[in-house]
């Protein structure tokens, strides 16, 4: 008697029906729920670790021409080679993602590419740098992107993948922008006291480096949480007759299949060329009437990372509300009216006009990068092969990484100064113009016959 007493007297008025305070199933609920971003929050710290050691020419290219010996022609060889690593590497990756723990996978990553850091500090010679960048394509390549990819897409629920996907991309920005901040600062204070450029790239070398190994090291601790509940249904469904269809090839013709799969790998293609544009934004301000300041350019081309959080994260959650395809779409061609910029304002000799367009470009390219991975949604594929889905589209959309870097260095060695670079964003742009109507098309057909976004 002295119990119900008590009980009624604890919850008075409480309706018929409503949810008690101390329900176990909402504290589960929010607890999954913080789970869920604590790993995105991992998988941005990873994400945002690993790649700016690959591609520090987004800020030091001509520098790292000096230190490590080498020229343009050169330089494109070491990122045709990371390229071609890259594309032999991400259909494996996806088969790799759908059988392995991510989190193995990404520690083994991180703490690899680390320590291959530690010997690229060193200047090693040419052929050295060749062995170095395969194993860089291997250890962010193999290990590493399919499975940080597919672990976002199964711990986001299906209203959250813009949000999660901008997040991943703008949160793993913001990492970079810290980064490279603290390295430009680092660089900055070597060749300020007379030490050098060499001495400055290479503490900056040391900076990466070091993050990763202890990235790798912290994630070592964590263990993967379930995946969001909206998701369990489908994935126990696919797991079901994971038997019956576990054939690679008939995965492969199944993901073949859907013409949408293929639009999202071209729209990637055209999207991925666009950003890799920014990696010649510091060496291009740096020519004709301009003539920037290696620290200077730094210093623009660091405060485009910056755009990166805002428009990754501002674009996922603007893709949640009026449509991941939309705002992409948008983004993709104000890109290219930001590249044609770059074509025709170095006439006008405004410095501060070029940096803020260089801007504008990074803010709509990083729009593009937070939003591009969603369309998974509007293809259909099934959650057990999402893996093999991401290394394939991985494989066609990224193919760009063998020939771009062959492509910017032909137009950089043979015409000198800033027609080289306005030729290579010209091109940029035309391939950024189709990948604008190939998103236009897989609208029109998401229209014409919609597709489940849960599959």
């Amino acid at each position: 008697m002295e119990t119900v007493l008590q009980k009624s007297i604890a919850k008075p008025n409480a309706p018929a029906g409503s949810p008690r305070v101390d329900d176990p199933s909402l504290t589960s609920a929010a607890s999954g729920t913080a789970q869920r971003y604590v790993q995105l929050l991992l998988l941005v710290l990873a994400a945002g670790g690993i790649y700016p050691l690959l591609y520090l020419r987004q800020v030091y290219q001509t520098t790292m021409l000096d230190v490590l010996h080498i020229d343009n022609a050169q330089l494109g060889y070491l990122y045709s080679v990371l390229g071609i690593v890259f594309f032999l590497s991400y259909l494996p990756s996806g088969w790799l993602a759908d059988r392995v723990a991510p989190r193995l996978l990404i520690c083994f990553s991180l703490i690899g590419t680390g320590a291959l850091g530690l010997g690229y500090s060193t200047a090693p010679s040419f052929h050295a740098l060749l062995v170095i960048f395969c194993c860089w394509g291997l250890t962010t390549g193999l290990t590493f992107w399919a499975s940080v990819l597919k672990r976002v897409r199964m711990i986001a629920a299906p209203n959250e993948q813009g949000r999660f996907f901008g997040l991943l991309d703008g949160g793993r920005g913001l990492v970079e922008a810290l980064l490279a901040t603290a390295a430009l600062a680092l660089f900055a204070a070597a060749t300020g006291s007379g030490r050098g450029e060499a001495v400055g790239l290479r503490h900056v070398i040391y900076l990466y480096s070091f993050t990763c190994i202890a990235l790798g090291a912290v994630m070592s601790f964590f263990r993967d949480p379930a995946p969001a509940q909206d998701n369990v249904a489908s994935k126990s469904a696919d797991a079901a007759e994971a038997g019956a269809h576990s054939s690679l090839w008939r995965d492969l013709r199944t993901l073949a299949s859907i013409p949408q799969l293929w639009l999202m790998a071209a729209i990637v293609f055209c999207g991925y060329q666009i950003f890799w544009a920014t990696y010649s934004f510091s060496a291009y301000l740096q020519q004709g009437e301009m003539h920037m300041s290696v620290v200077a350019a730094g210093m623009v081309t660091t405060a485009k990372l910056w755009m990166r959080p805002i428009g990754g994260i501002g674009g996922g959650f603007l893709g949640d509300r009026f449509s991941n395809l939309r705002v992409l779409i948008v983004a993709m061609f104000l890109a290219v009216a930001g590249l044609v910029g770059l074509i025709v304002l170095p006439a006008l000799r405004n410095v501060a006009l070029l940096g803020a367009v260089v801007l504008f470009i990074g803010l709509m390219t990083y729009a593009i990068r937070g939003l591009y991975w969603t369309l998974l949604d509007y293809c259909a594929v099934p959650t057990r092969i999402t893996g093999l889905a991401i290394g394939l589209v991985s494989l066609i959309g990224y193919s760009s990484d063998i020939f771009l870097p062959l492509v910017n260095g032909y137009f950089t060695e043979h015409y000198a100064g800033m027609p080289g670079y306005q030729f290579y964003f010209a091109y940029i742009a035309g391939i950024g113009m189709l990948g604008g109507i190939a998103a236009l098309v897989l609208k029109h057909m998401s229209h014409a016959s919609p597709v489940s976004h849960t599959a």
